[in-house]
């Protein structure tokens, strides 16, 4: 037997014991690493905020995302190989779940020949489907990734948010918060469907628990509609509906709308809440998605004077991205007192889309800069979604 062939049969033998599903993380990327010929390798997750790689398995230092080798590629979704500190090479592989970034793993190796490359993708792909089927109930997974201790209202709002990215080759919804460790009552969703996108982002009224609450029941009267195949108006009504029966002293700002995967038509219903932007060729398309705005969801006094919701439509060209944004974003105060406001907010998301990179990475970059500058001391969260050809 070659050693080639050893090494891959002893991946198989690995995967196929149900023992080693129970292993800790720690020793299954240790037996992993040896199955595959692979001399050590090393995990490391994002943070919360995305500023560090901190280490997951084994002992290294925390690296920061915007300056090393290790964070360009998870900025890049790329490998990055580098001359180790031992005899050796050092290649850095991005952990993607999906269209997710997880973080990265550094793989120590004497070479990198195509072999030992195929083998170091691999394990990639395998630790990624790893972290992601544990890091829902493995604690020391939410503790390596937070960097100070998180507020109630956000613990509470944060059990019922979605992954940071979903998508498929034709598509992308990407969302962030900030202040990451004490939202309150802003929230976003997004799920795909064999056709359909479906996003939505919510601000609930004050900063507190009641209003973490009043988001909390948005998200499950949304997806709670959405399951049973409604279509937008039935979605905000189920919504009212929820609001009005257990929190009748809240209402919830936000828009839900629906992407058609197949040929870019967009649906949406805005209640109460900034009109998103469009954003095509790097470009803002200045009043694109404006119009006439609901009532928020859960003021039914409100909907039985205005009548039924009105349901926007846009046709998406390939390569359109979309964002949304809580007022927070817009409405912070710059260091030196005045309001952020929506032109300069404009402005700082052309600039971070400018670059080409990827829509993640866009956002990413984009909530650092608003931090920076602003602070963001009210909730703010944006969330934005790429559509491209499903003909390529």
């Amino acid at each position: 037997m070659t050693a080639s062939a050893s090494g891959d049969e002893l991946l198989a033998d690995f995967l196929a014991d149900p023992a080693n599903a129970a292993l800790d993380l720690t020793t299954a990327v240790e037996r992993c690493t040896k199955a595959l010929g692979l001399h050590h390798s090393l995990v490391y997750l994002t943070d919360l905020q995305q500023r560090l790689l901190v280490p997951l398995t084994g002992q290294g230092p925390e690296l920061e995302i915007d300056t090393s080798l290790a964070g360009w590629a998870y900025r890049t979704q790329s490998l990055r190989v580098e001359e180790a500190d031992v005899s050796g090479l050092m290649a850095w592989l991005p952990l993607v779940d999906g269209a997710e970034r997880l973080g990265v793993v550094a793989v120590l190796c004497p070479a990198l020949d195509p072999v030992l490359l195929r083998r170091a993708r691999a394990l990639a792909a395998l630790l990624a489907m790893m972290i992601t089927s544990k890091r829902a109930y493995k604690e020391s997974f939410v503790r390596r990734t937070r960097t100070e201790p998180m507020q109630l209202p956000a613990e509470m709002l944060r059990a019922f948010l979605p992954p940071r990215t979903i998508g498929t080759p034709h598509v992308v919804s990407t969302a962030v918060l900030e202040p990451a460790y004490e939202i309150a009552g802003d929230g976003f969703d997004h799920a795909l469907t064999a056709t359909t996108l479906h996003v939505s982002i919510l601000d609930a009224m004050g900063h507190d628990l009641s209003s973490g609450l009043a988001a909390s029941v948005t998200l499950a009267a949304c997806r709670n509609a959405r399951r049973t195949g409604a279509d937008l108006p039935a979605l905000v009504e189920c919504v009212d509906r929820a609001l009005s029966r257990w929190l009748p002293d809240q209402f919830c700002t936000g828009i839900l709308a629906q992407l058609d995967l197949a040929t870019g038509a967009l649906r949406w219903i805005n209640c109460g809440h900034p009109a998103p932007l469009l954003i095509r060729g790097g470009t803002l398309v200045p009043h694109a998605m404006e119009g006439e705005a609901d009532p928020p969801m859960g003021s039914l006094s409100g909907l039985a004077a205005s009548g039924p919701r009105h349901v926007h439509e846009i046709a998406l060209e390939p390569g359109d991205r979309v964002l949304m944004y809580t007022d927070g974003a817009t409405e912070s105060r710059m260091r030196n007192g005045t309001e952020f406001g929506l032109e300069r907010f404009v402005d700082y998301v052309v600039r971070a889309a400018a670059p080409g990179e990827l829509a993640p990475e866009t956002l990413r970059r984009l909530i650092h800069s608003l931090s920076e500058n602003t602070g963001l001391r009210d909730d703010a969260t944006i969330l934005l979604f790429e559509w491209k050809n499903p003909q390529l």
